[in-house]
């Protein structure tokens, strides 16, 4: 499997636009983590480090990194996007604690069967979903049965 740099590469070339450094530190910076984060944690991750890129470049990079099939959107909180990197990683849902903000991956197997029974049924090609349940992960759980 080629990195998501040469995938980025690739990509950009065949769009016929520039490649910047800003965009492959960018892109280095999510896939050393692999985890979901916003903008403005990426941004400050990246400041912690002594980056000097600007959001505004973050902003900028987002689209063409969604495009390219490096990372999705995956939620909306907080009033800012959430995002995570799917490029080498296998689909998956997630399950989000509404109080705490921890979000946990699943597969669930008979997701594809029923995705494969929906299309079928509906001649519809599939090319995606995202499934989220939200509630309580056991942590806060436990904290609300002792109050």
């Amino acid at each position: 499997m080629i990195s998501p740099l040469e995938v980025f590469r690739k990509y950009i070339n065949g769009k016929g636009l520039r490649n910047t450094p800003e965009r492959e530190t960018i892109i280095m910076e999510i896939f050393s983590v692999h985890d979901h984060f916003d903008v403005d944690e990426l941004f400050l991750r990246m400041k912690d480090q002594k980056s000097k890129i600007s959001k505004a470049s973050i902003y900028r990079a987002i689209p063409l990194l969604i495009e390219s099939g490096l990372i999705k959107e995956v939620f909306f909180e907080d009033g800012h996007l959430h995002y995570e990197p799917i490029y080498g990683h296998s689909h998956h849902c997630h399950l989000r604690c509404i109080r705490c903000g921890k979000v946990i991956e699943f597969v669930e197997e008979e997701m594809n069967n029923i995705i494969d029974r929906l299309s079928k049924k509906s001649n519809f090609n599939i090319l995606d979903h995202r499934l989220d349940f939200t509630g309580y992960c056991p942590e806060c759980n436990e904290k609300s049965a002792l109050k």
